[in-house]
């Protein structure tokens, strides 16, 4: 058995693992191998199966050698006297007082407990709708997802984490437009958040979604629809301010996911019911050589997560009965490019790679396997993939099912009350380098961006092996470039418009569109003079990008 400390690991991805999920064994940190054997022993211990049993030893192994990597809290929560190893909760509110201060109650619950929040408020009466009871007027939905924004600015996730929260609204609201626009915040603000990005600005903390379910679709396509004006309003409108700001995305629950509106702060897992909660774990392709072990890690990584929903804890007694009837697992991907650059292919639709894919799509199977044998509810859904963050750090590979970033990036991050960054260049263009490609042919998100078709219509591609949902941020050039200005606007949309029925959502991101952001395209020779060293940064200029926060 190999050593608890022997595992190859670059001083970045240490760096990361230290700082977000190593506990303190008195002096010193954790190791990932002790990582790994802590995390194994709490979860497996809660449906009877001890480190000494095979089972218990092969998902350890397979966490130690970094092919399945357990979501991040998981990671760090994992033996603490309160273990919320599972993720995000998704709400929906009540259009009513009681519904409101519940929601309040229950999201905060939530974020200081470690878990995001995603929130469905299309049920909320528009603004200026009148209130019977009192006479006064309704001041809508926004007004809500504004307070719960700050109520995620004032708690530190689970104690140290920056909040991640979602909100969506349903296409025809009747605040939709002014969703919409929410945060196209002024140019003056753009200046303070470049200077400041702590300085408070109108759902900051929170990402947003157009949903679109099967009326819309019906009324965008037939012109005797008595909403087609509207429908094509809002999705032009939409489009826009995407390609401008980043924001919003769409989510898609039509056809068999119809009803399932409710997503997880970064939008890879749905519900048709609130107090829901996902569960995220990931199998790392990079390090998986052939299909007969993946199927192996499928099953041991489908084996943990469900034991995972027996041993965590949760905020509150309502989310365990709803956990306890739909049992969603949200086994993810991460290394998906790596595993087509390993192979000499491009970023897009393989046949070899489909043949992983359809075993991957066999884990409902599996789970009812498991669920059987431990006398459990048989999951709902088992597929979800997340955008990794960390957590591929920590693997060294790519993230879900995104191109590598860029070959070298400079890194943000805040560490205690300082904010710094680093220096890296990518963990899977650095082996690919050093086995003698040149670094000027390996594709990256920013080359992608000029290709946004293909991203888009691999991500469409994938979609048919998840059976919930896929979190991908489809990066494009800045606003005003020559690939992203208002001319085309219109190309785009069509473009996105021949996919977005087969998506279950999307998210767009152009380079710059908000203030601070955290990753910054470097030159290889730059990072190559620049890594490993950590710099503190004189002002505050940090952020997360839309999607962080989920599954790391």
């Amino acid at each position: 058995m190999r050593k608890m400390n022997d595992i190859k690991m670059s001083n970045f991805a240490r760096t990361i693992m230290e700082r977000t999920y190593s506990h303190t064994i008195e002096d010193r940190k954790e190791t990932w191998p002790e990582i790994a054997a802590r995390v194994t022993r709490n979860v497996m211990q809660s449906v009877g199966i001890d480190m000494q049993q095979n089972l218990a030893q092969e998902i350890y192994h397979t966490i130690r050698d970094r092919k399945f990597i357990p979501g991040g809290r998981y990671l760090y929560a994992s033996g603490n006297q309160y273990h919320q190893v599972n993720n995000c909760l998704l709400l929906k509110v009540h259009d009513s007082r009681e519904g409101w201060s519940e929601l309040l109650y229950k999201g905060s619950m939530a974020l200081m407990s470690g878990a995001g929040i995603g929130c469905d408020y299309s049920d909320i009466r528009h603004d200026g709708s009148l209130i019977r009871k009192t006479g006064g007027t309704a001041t809508g939905p926004l007004s809500l997802m504004q307070i719960l924004n700050e109520c995620g600015r004032g708690i530190m996730q689970g104690g140290n984490r920056r909040s991640a929260i979602w909100a969506g609204l349903r296409w025809n609201h009747p605040d939709i437009h002014r969703f919409i626009r929410i945060k196209d915040w002024p140019p003056e603000m753009y200046t303070l958040k470049a200077k400041d990005y702590s300085f408070p600005a109108i759902l900051d903390y929170t990402n947003i979604s157009v949903q679109l379910n099967d009326e819309f679709f019906s009324a965008y396509t037939d012109n005797e629809h008595p909403h087609h004006s509207l429908a094509h309003n809002v999705y032009w409108a939409a489009v826009e301010q995407m390609l401008k700001t980043g924001e919003p995305g769409f989510t898609v629950d039509i056809g068999e996911n119809v009803g399932e509106t409710l997503r997880n702060a970064c939008g890879e897992l749905s519900s048709h019911d609130t107090d829901d909660i996902c569960n995220l774990g990931s199998i790392n392709l990079s390090r998986i050589e052939t299909i007969e072990e993946f199927k192996n890690i499928i099953n041991l990584a489908i084996a943990f997560l469900l034991a995972g929903t027996v041993y965590s804890d949760v905020p509150y007694n309502d989310v365990d009965k709803v956990r306890n009837k739909n049992r969603r697992l949200g086994l993810g991907l991460m290394g998906i490019h790596e595993w087509l650059l390993r192979r000499s292919k491009p970023y897009g639709p393989d046949a070899q790679l489909a043949g992983w894919l359809e075993a991957y799509s066999n884990s409902g199977c599996i789970a009812n396997k498991w669920a059987d044998k431990w006398r459990l509810s048989q999951p709902k859904k088992t597929r979800a993939i997340a955008p990794t963050g960390t957590t591929s750090i920590i693997a060294e590979t790519t993230s879900g099912i995104e191109p590598i970033f860029c070959i070298a990036f400079k890194r943000r991050y805040v560490k205690g009350n300082q904010h710094c960054y680093q220096y890296v260049i990518d963990p899977c263009a650095r082996r690919l380098i050093e086995s003698g490609v040149n670094p000027k042919n390996i594709e990256d998100a920013y080359m992608l961006a000029q290709d946004v078709d293909r991203r888009i219509a691999f991500q469409a591609w994938v979609q048919q092996y998840v059976d919930h949902c896929i979190s991908s941020t489809i990066n494009l050039p800045a606003f005003g470039s020559e690939l992203n200005n208002q001319s085309t606007i219109r190309p785009f949309g069509l473009m996105l418009m021949r996919y977005l029925p087969q998506l279950r959502g999307i998210t767009c991101y152009p380079d710059g569109g908000r203030a601070g952001q955290p990753l910054l395209p470097v030159s290889y020779e730059e990072a190559l003079a620049n890594q490993g060293i950590e710099i503190v940064e004189e002002s505050t200029n940090a952020c997360s990008l839309r999607g962080t926060g989920c599954g790391d």
